[in-house]
This record gives C-alpha cells, structure tokens and sequence, in this order.
C-alpha cells in the first residue's frame, strides 16, 4: 500500500503511538491545530506542542516527491544516462 500511495504523491507518515495520542489530544482541544511535514528532513511536527518525530521513506521516492516526479518523469529525466550505460554495455 506504502508504494502505490508514494505513486499518486500521497505521502504516508508511521508516528509513535506516543505521538499520535498527543496529536489526537491536540486536535480534541484545538480543532485548528496544524502538523508540519519536513520531506527533505523526514520529520512531523505537531505544532501545538512542538514535538518532533523523524519517519522513513526510500530515498529515490523522496527524491521523486520533493521533484513531483512519478517514475516515468524520473526514467525519461535520465534518459541520456541510461542509453549511455546500455551502450556501454554492447
């Protein structure tokens, strides 16, 4: 499921349980509240209280989703360097 929501650029983030009951708690008193997602420093932030969690992703998703590139964008992105690398194998 992981790389099919990473496919349509859906961003899946795995907390603590820790973290998400403070988040839910958070939200309880203030429906307002916001969380910021850091792609580039893989982390989440409840902004209410300031906590501060650090998730995975695969580096070459990251670098798709920071670029808003799906795989064939990436593919045809370095296409010179994979027709360079075929060749080189002839």
């Amino acid at each position: 499921h992981k790389n099919n929501e990473l496919n349509n650029f859906v961003l899946p983030v795995v907390v603590s349980e820790e973290f998400l009951a403070e988040l839910f708690d958070s939200i309880y008193s203030n429906p307002n509240c916001e969380v910021e997602v850091d792609l580039p420093k893989q982390t989440i932030t409840n902004l209410e209280t300031g906590r501060v969690e650090r998730f995975d992703i695969n580096a070459y998703k990251k670098y798709c989703l920071i670029n808003g590139l799906d795989d064939i964008d990436y593919l045809l992105a370095n296409r010179s360097k994979i027709e360079s690398y075929e060749s080189s194998r002839d």
